[in-house]
């Protein structure tokens, strides 16, 4: 056998081996917002992810086969999430998780659609499940659906006639003030102020003194970590001393620890919280926080919950087809008694949208406070 014969032979050998060990492994790639204004929220979610495949490869992985989870950062641009979801497509992805952010799916699944690969998302802005997208679905719950569920609160709790809003203008925001506008006028409550701010903006005092001066009964407050902790900061510093409302982000772990004591008295519906009284969801907060040394906000659990959801629809179709795993998401119903990692029984619609327990929430003495448990929508 001459030296190049042989040469060529170990190639090819090494080539095999190398495809065979890609073989045994689940591509699946993390587009988050590791840096820029989504900092917070894409890497709790990333981090959910990674303690999720890290539980699920050290218990045999997915069909016998371990998990390659790859994440990079979007750096909540829109126009880097998009070139990112490329190349997730040119590595033969299984699944895409991510972006956080509605702006940036917004423009990336277009990516991940043309592929037919399933696409996990954290953002909440309608739109995102509106468009015909089947390879498209939700870790959390759409502005349509969480909505109407803080409205009855301020109908029945607050009994608000009038309120004011202020939020983020970018697609998030201007998504759930349309939502949140359009909830609350179906109960008789008028928005008498829609508040616009900026994505990173710092000096809130301009939306908080014609809050203050509108005569409104409370104010619901819909905007980043970031932004929503100034927001606080500022009701407070103006002396705001009417009802102050959000969904999710306000009483979210980063927004208390910014806020500091401002944030004590606020009130939000959350679709996750680390806070819940659940076993599974105690369970999860202290791996958590045992494996990352700091507290996980609702994103956290997105990702975490949406892997496990990646490996129960998986083992339910029996194969590695994303064609497959797409079409059994529509309409499927989860419980956590045969796939506990997805830590609360979930359902998904035709259009890739959740449905599931959700929470409100109050800021007592710098914790969160679940205070009722509310079931899902469409439970009978």
């Amino acid at each position: 056998m001459n030296t190049s014969f042989k040469s060529l032979l170990g190639g090819l050998v090494l080539g095999a081996a190398t495809l065979s060990s890609a073989q045994q492994t689940v591509p699946i790639f993390g587009l988050v917002e590791l840096s820029g204004a989504g900092t917070t929220s894409g890497t709790n979610f990333d981090n959910g992810i990674k303690l999720a495949v890290k539980e699920i490869n050290a218990a045999g992985g997915i069909l016998s086969r371990k998990i390659n989870y790859q994440s990079s950062d979007t750096q909540s641009n829109p126009g880097v999430a998009k070139a990112l979801a490329q190349k997730a497509v040119d590595q033969n992805a299984y699944v895409v998780m991510g972006p956080v952010f509605s702006g940036s799916i917004m423009v990336s699944m277009a990516e991940t659609k043309r592929a037919e690969i399933p696409n996990f998302t954290g953002g909440e802005a309608a739109g995102i499940t509106t468009q015909g997208n089947p390879y498209i679905f939700r870790t959390s719950f759409t502005q349509a659906t969480a909505m109407p569920k803080i409205a009855n609160y301020i109908r029945d709790t607050v009994k608000a006639k009038s309120v004011d809003v202020i939020y983020v203008n970018n697609d998030f925001g201007k998504g759930g003030l349309d939502m949140i506008k359009k909830a609350l006028e179906a109960r008789g409550i008028t928005v008498a102020n829609a508040l616009s701010t900026e994505s990173g903006q710092v000096d809130f005092t301009a939306p908080v003194i014609k809050a203050k001066q509108s005569g409104s009964d409370a104010v619901f407050v819909y905007s980043n970590e970031e932004e929503s902790a100034r927001a606080l900061r500022e009701l407070r510093k103006q002396g705001y001393a009417k009802p102050i409302i959000g969904e999710t982000t306000l009483t979210s772990q980063k927004v208390i620890e910014l806020a500091g004591d401002a944030a004590n008295g606020a009130v939000a519906h959350v679709g996750l919280t680390a806070d819940a009284p659940q076993p599974l969801i105690q369970k999860f907060n202290a791996a958590y926080q045992a494996e990352y040394k700091s507290k996980s906000d609702h994103n956290g659990l997105k990702g975490y919950s949406g892997m496990y959801i990646v490996k129960a629809v998986t083992e339910k179709i029996g194969k590695f087809d994303s064609k497959a795993f797409a079409a059994a998401m529509k309409g499927i119903s989860l419980t956590v008694k045969d796939h506990p990692g997805i830590l609360l029984d979930v359902s998904f619609d035709q259009h890739g949208d959740l449905d599931r327990d959700s929470y409100m929430t109050k800021v007592e003495n710098g914790k969160q406070v679940v205070s009722a448990i509310l079931p899902p929508v469409n439970k009978k």
